[in-house]
């Protein structure tokens, strides 16, 4: 099965802004390969907004945080691709009804460091199982809740496992271990989710300066949210 068939017609639709029936805060991603810069941003966007939350996944509350540890153990080699969707998927269900959707409930703006494209990216296609049979699992996950905004840092994977690399402090886990050819398709499979949701999904360079990098992210969120007013 190639990893770059077409995707299905409802998954088009619900990208396109989410559910907003469901919302009455703003729920923003943040995608990006390994060593984007992503967590950085998200604080230093989250120190400039009022009533935010920040989360990550798979993680944000201790089930998923439990899978986490599963999922990303350098031990865990054996891990078949379609359990390591799975994992990913019942992970992002626990942390969307425990906390994603009582915040949106409140009123709360949510950035999160992850959401469903990076199953679409790293399972989906670089793992080679389908974007849209994990799509399919995805969905079952997250009744059709997808964010209002999408900001995918792009970077070369040579230059995003570097940074790792220099950084001491990062936590190195199972993805980070991949060959550079995965790291390749990751990206991949990222610029054609890019293409294909462009009302939802904007583009970065985060090879820049962080300070550079801020300052569009910055933007781009305060567009996002200028818009509730409107």
């Amino acid at each position: 099965m190639g990893p770059a068939k077409s995707l299905p017609y409802n998954i088009r639709e619900f990208s396109l802004g989410g559910n907003s029936a469901m919302e009455n805060g703003t729920f923003i991603t943040f995608e990006g390969p390994e060593g984007a810069g992503k967590t950085t941003i998200i604080n230093r966007v989250a120190s400039h907004l009022d009533n935010v939350l920040i989360t990550r996944e798979p993680g944000g509350i201790d089930i998923a945080e439990q899978i986490r540890r599963v999922i990303l153990d350098k031990e865990n080699t054996a891990m078949d691709p379609r359990t390591e969707a799975l994992l990913y998927a019942a992970a992002r269900r626990q942390h969307l009804i425990e906390k994603v959707k009582p915040a949106l409930v409140e009123g709360k703006i949510v950035l999160c460091d992850r959401f469903v494209d990076s199953s679409l990216a790293y399972q989906g296609y670089a793992r080679g199982l389908g974007i849209d049979e994990v799509w399919m699992i995805n969905q079952f996950a997250i009744e059709d809740l997808m964010p209002g905004l999408t900001i995918y840092f792009d970077i070369l994977p040579e230059l995003g496992l570097k940074r790792i690399n220099q950084n001491k402090g990062r936590e190195i886990n199972r993805l980070d271990l991949e060959n550079l050819e995965f790291h390749q398709k990751v990206r991949a499979g990222y610029h054609l989710l890019t293409q294909r949701f462009p009302n939802r999904i904007v583009s970065i360079d985060a090879s820049g300066t962080i300070d550079e990098v801020f300052k569009k992210t910055l933007n781009l969120v305060k567009a996002k949210l200028s818009q509730r007013s409107l």
